[in-house]
């Protein structure tokens, strides 16, 4: 593994190198950690990394790494970079032969994603996109559900991501209790909440109940004086099929941390899952008792099971869900490998990366629309 960006001080690169070296399958082994050479430089020490594998740009590591052997060069890249870097990085990877594992959201905008989608069609490469929450055991146990028809046919979805760390901002009318890049438009591209977190609700529920958006009517609005991007939005959708649902995204919610929770409702019973008790599911029938199912116990399906690690009565999270995206895709990578890429594999792609690109421009279009329902269309 090689990685682009979360050198010193970077939250998100720390997180996924735990998530990478978790299952003991993938080893980091050299990276452009930040644009500044000499902060780069210094993270590979951090890192205990070989300095020569350490370099000034993620241009310069594409060109030396691509020299190397194929058995000692890189198999992929983690790019951990912000948004408007996502696609020039992958992009140069791609097309020097190097599978990518990049963060959310995919791309700065749809049109890039658009243009994205087509670079891993011609490279044949894997690409895999950091969806975490798709990661979690029950949350793969509530898809099975769905998918064998234990709720029936699903009606409603509610899926909601509030958190409150900015809303500081708005009660003292101060600008800038968000990370700063987040809210530059140059920078994190056209939205913010719903960029950052409004896909990974969006991205949950496609994930979970398999539903298709067909349309969808959203208000967005930035409460922070002064701020050029939101920092909440509420959005109603209707689904191919007749279903309905609405998906909240908020950074100003005083007293939420990162509460994204989902329930979905269906003619023979509903579940709801919380991301802050991942550990449990909660599934309700009309006609019998409430039931909590758990985590690491022998009673769930094979798939909630494989992407366990610990007995239950021990508690799994964040790390371990954002592995799961991690060593499931390595399973493709090292089929790429080796020659033999294909079959079905359980981590997000570039598809959905488009998409999630495409549900930020629906609901932005529409919030400024006085249109009641925007049409959504995929690619």
């Amino acid at each position: 593994m090689g990685m682009v960006g979360g050198g010193r001080g970077a939250f998100i690169g720390g997180v996924h190198r735990m998530a990478a070296n978790l299952d003991g399958k993938i080893e980091l082994v050299a990276g452009c950690f930040s644009s500044d050479p000499e902060k780069s430089k210094l993270s590979g020490e951090d890192l205990f990394l070989d300095s020569s594998r350490v370099y000034s740009s993620y241009e310069e590591m594409v060109e030396k790494e691509s020299q190397l052997p194929v058995g000692d060069r890189i198999d992929f890249v983690s790019i951990v970079t912000r948004n408007n870097t996502h696609f020039a990085i992958a992009k140069t990877f791609l097309e020097a032969g190097i599978n990518v594992i990049c963060d959310k959201p995919m791309t700065f905008n749809l049109e890039e994603a658009k243009r994205l989608k087509e670079v891993v069609k011609s490279s044949g490469k894997v690409f895999a996109l950091t969806h975490n929450y798709t990661g979690y055991p029950m949350v793969k146990e509530a898809r099975e559900m769905i998918r064998s028809g234990k709720l029936g046919r699903i009606l409603k979805v509610v899926v909601e991501y509030p958190q409150g760390y900015a809303v500081g901002s708005v009660e003292k009318q101060e600008e800038g209790a968000i990370n700063s890049w987040r809210t530059n438009p140059e920078i994190a591209g056209q939205s913010n909440c719903i960029a950052d977190i409004g896909i990974h609700a969006e991205n949950l529920l496609r994930y979970m109940t398999g539903l298709e958006i067909e349309a969808l009517c959203s208000d967005v609005s930035a409460f922070i004086p002064g701020a050029q991007l939101d920092d909440d939005g509420s959005v109603l959708l209707r689904f191919k099929g007749g279903a309905k649902g609405v998906l909240f995204a908020s950074q100003i919610s005083s007293g939420d941390e990162n509460n994204l929770n989902i329930r979905v409702w269906g003619t023979k019973g509903s579940i709801q899952w919380f991301q802050e008790h991942p550990n449990e599911l909660i599934v309700k029938a009309a006609d019998e008792p409430h039931q909590i199912y758990r985590r690491g116990n022998s009673y769930l399906t094979e798939v909630a099971q494989n992407n366990s690690r610990t007995p239950f009565g021990h508690q799994e999270a964040f790390i371990e869900a954002f592995a799961n995206v991690y060593v499931n895709a390595a399973k493709a990578i090292a089929d790429e490998v080796e020659g033999k890429l294909g079959g079905d594999y359980d981590f997000p792609n570039v598809d959905d990366g488009a998409h999630g690109m495409a549900f930020i421009d629906a609901v932005l279009r529409s919030s400024k629309s006085d249109q009641k329902w925007t049409e959504f269309s995929e690619i």
